[in-house]
């Protein structure tokens, strides 16, 4: 690992531990205005992120779920400091800590961590992606079938697209953390996720992560975008079935 790598998997364990410390059931929470949970967790791991950046790299911007440090930049970090406190904070594990160095917009390095399975996933471009110490690749399916699944995280604004997929003969569910289905993707383990919400936390990790696994990642419409400012969704998929799926998406959009 290069040396911001580095200091981005030290600063996933340290996110880890502390949710691997403070999770359980019956945990205290507070609902935002938008109705998502958040804890003493999600602020904790923030403020652990922003205030490690802004020592080691004070010229960087940094954007957070939780709190951001905007500065004049062409890096800016972008992290989500517990991506799945739905799941988190209602006692089921499957969340994970997700943080992205973006030069221009674009994606250099990300870093997922699940801390329960002890599952880092990390890249760096052009060097391709790992779980742990293993390279990982996405998946070769091609056709819709029973067997693929997708997953499709705030799919209210699409609140079609489940039927869609379905019908086009894949397995589809939603796990409220579309970091933790990004990570999946670039496992192989699923074909595709597709997340509606503009947050960039959600996609800038899970861009660099499936795309040096082998996959694809783009909008909702099939463009790419900046990941250091709000999004237009994302569809991260195993390449071979990208465009059949932004030419299922399309539609719902207008």
């Amino acid at each position: 690992m290069d040396e911001s790598l580095d200091f981005a998997a030290g600063l996933a364990r340290e996110a880890g531990e502390i949710m691997r410390q403070n999770f359980a059931l019956g945990m205290k929470k507070e609902w935002k205005e938008d109705d998502s949970p958040i804890t003493v967790t999600d602020i904790r791991i923030n403020s652990l992120v922003l205030e490690a950046i802004q020592k080691k790299y004070p010229a960087h911007s940094f954007v957070g779920e939780e709190g951001s440090r905007i500065i004049e930049s062409e890096y800016a970090w972008v992290c989500d400091p517990v991506d799945g406190t739905v799941p988190f904070s209602h006692g089921y594990p499957t969340f994970v800590f997700s943080l992205a160095l973006t030069k221009n917009g674009e994606s250099i390095l990300g870093v997922i961590y699940d801390p329960i399975m002890d599952r880092l996933l990390h890249a760096e471009k052009g060097k391709g992606a790992f779980l742990n110490d293993g390279r990982i690749a996405v998946s070769k399916d091609v056709e819709f079938s029973k067997r693929m699944l997708i997953e499709t995280g705030g799919y209210s604004k699409l609140p079609t697209l489940p039927k869609v997929l379905a019908a086009g003969g894949c397995r589809v569910f939603t796990l409220y953390s579309a970091v933790y289905a990004g990570m999946l993707v670039a496992s192989g383990e699923l074909a595709a996720s597709i997340y509606k919400s503009g947050e960039p936390w959600d996609g800038a990790a899970v861009k660099i992560v499936v795309e040096e696994a082998g996959g694809k990642v783009t909008d909702l419409e099939g463009k790419e975008q900046r990941y250091d400012r709000a999004t237009n969704g994302f569809i991260a998929s195993n390449g071979a079935i990208h465009q059949k799926l932004v030419d299922l998406i399309r539609p719902l959009l207008k």
